[in-house]
């Protein structure tokens, strides 16, 4: 099951890419977005509206980003650690930014019930009890 998981958020991850849209059908519909990188923004959002909301949220911190996989880790009991490269450029400010962040993706049942979103991939990895 747990590879099952990992080729499953690989396939979502790509959908996102390419459409700007997690797979809805894959996502529980009262899943939970945990920001860990954002203290000073809303600390859990729900469901797809919260979705939209972590989105816009995000878009208000830059004028332009893009995620790019490099890593997606089985780290069992349905959780996977995606690292990303986030590249980017500060709203207002035109900083650009790049650096690598971890995602830890809890499923159950086959539905996405949990996202937690971590400015490095050691916070991730900490977080589901690994380390780097």
């Amino acid at each position: 099951m747990s590879q099952e998981n990992v080729e499953r958020m690989r396939r979502g991850t790509e959908h996102y890419l390419r459409t700007g849209e997690p797979p809805w059908e894959d996502m529980h519909p009262e899943f939970e977005i945990h920001d860990h990188d954002a203290p000073d923004a809303r600390a859990i959002y729900h469901g797809p509206d919260g979705w939209r909301e972590w989105e816009a949220a995000f878009s208000e911190a830059f004028e332009s980003y893009a995620f790019e996989p490099q890593e997606y880790i089985d780290a069992g009991d349905g959780k996977i650690v995606l690292v990303v490269r986030l590249s980017a450029r500060g709203r207002g400010s035109g900083v650009p930014v790049e650096r690598l962040d971890g995602l830890v993706w809890t499923v159950r049942d086959g539905k996405t019930v949990r996202l937690d979103y971590y400015s490095s991939p050691a916070e991730a990895l900490q977080a589901v009890g690994l380390s780097e």
